[in-house]
């Protein structure tokens, strides 16, 4: 966990941001060692919910600025290959941001969701609903509810 634990909430919300962009990492296991050692539940959700949530926003909007062109050019993705991700966004939309907290995964969904333009209100809303009833989860799980 690199030692983010050892700083507590300032650590959950560091390390949760980070987890929740391209940078492999688990935000879960920090959380639940943050919410052991800080017995903050409370705190934690907040902190945990916030950073995972930002650091989701920012992957959100690193995938609007890209380009086609660029995707294609230099990492060599077909055209037919982007248009086919397109309509599986399109059919899905915003609702894929309820997805974002799965690891891995969940930060290519974060991409494609600004690369393909879904609305940002709505992907950024249930974005943060999703990643809240992970953490809510944790707290549960924990017997912190």
């Amino acid at each position: 966990m690199l030692g983010l634990e050892t700083l507590g909430l300032t650590g959950l919300f560091i390390g949760c941001f980070l987890a929740a962009t391209v940078i492999p990492f688990s935000s879960d296991a920090l959380y639940i060692a943050v919410l052991l050692a800080t017995k903050r539940p409370l705190a934690c959700f907040i902190v945990g919910t916030l950073g995972n949530w930002l650091g989701g926003v920012t992957s959100y909007y690193l995938g609007y600025l890209a380009k086609w062109k660029w995707l294609e050019k230099y990492f060599h993705i077909k055209h037919a290959t982007l248009e086919k991700q397109k309509r599986l966004v399109d059919k899905y939309g915003v609702w894929l941001a309820l997805l974002t907290w799965i690891p891995v995964v969940g930060d290519v969904f974060a991409i494609a969701l600004g690369f393909y333009r879904t609305p940002a209100f709505w992907t950024l809303l249930l974005m943060l609903v999703g990643k809240a009833g992970r953490f809510l989860l944790w707290n549960l799980v924990s017997g912190w509810i």
